[in-house]
């Protein structure tokens, strides 16, 4: 997961420098890629490097799991495990982020700590709101995906983590 996190984030790579970067030796780095792209979560970058060099890339721009029903319901319990391990990871690797940006708040300029932004919301949906909730937010973030495709003075990648379940009135 740190390895596609590391494409994802900073852009192709191979797999020396994500082992350089990761703290890991190239020898695990390179079998991992390869166990990513047999199940498609990476692919090679063949317009970089030159002979031996493997150039590696995320095959996707991010996570998206809209549906937990095909997971849960999975008739594997083993599938079902590795699902369960997958979601807490992302979890986990989400709040890492966060505890990250408010270590390092400080840091940032004051016009960057004016724009983050940290809430969360209860409010009462049926299903299909939930869902139609979801898909507009989903939308929005898309439509300001490329109007920056190069970074401009002022500039920097923002995480922006969503995040929608029910909760039990008990």
């Amino acid at each position: 997961m740190r390895l596609l996190a590391a494409l994802r984030e900073d852009g192709p790579a191979t797999a020396s420098a994500l082992a350089a970067r990761l703290g890991e030796s190239s020898g695990a780095t390179s079998y991992h890629l390869r166990q990513l792209a047999a199940y498609g979560f990476v692919v090679d970058d063949p317009g970089r490097g030159t002979g031996r060099e493997r150039w590696w890339k995320a095959a996707h721009r991010g996570v998206r799991v809209d549906s937990m029903e095909e997971f849960t319901a999975h008739p594997d319990p083993e599938v079902r495990g590795a699902i369960s391990a997958l979601l807490y990871a992302h979890s986990a690797a989400h709040a890492e982020q966060l505890n990250g940006w408010i270590g390092t708040m400080h840091e940032w300029p004051a016009a960057w700590r004016e724009a983050s932004d940290l809430s969360d919301f209860s409010i009462r949906l049926t299903p299909e709101l939930a869902r139609e909730l979801g898909e507009r937010l989903h939308a929005l973030v898309e439509s300001y995906r490329d109007r920056l495709p190069e970074p401009v003075e002022g500039s920097a990648r923002v995480r922006i983590h969503l995040h929608a379940f029910p909760r039990r009135a008990d």
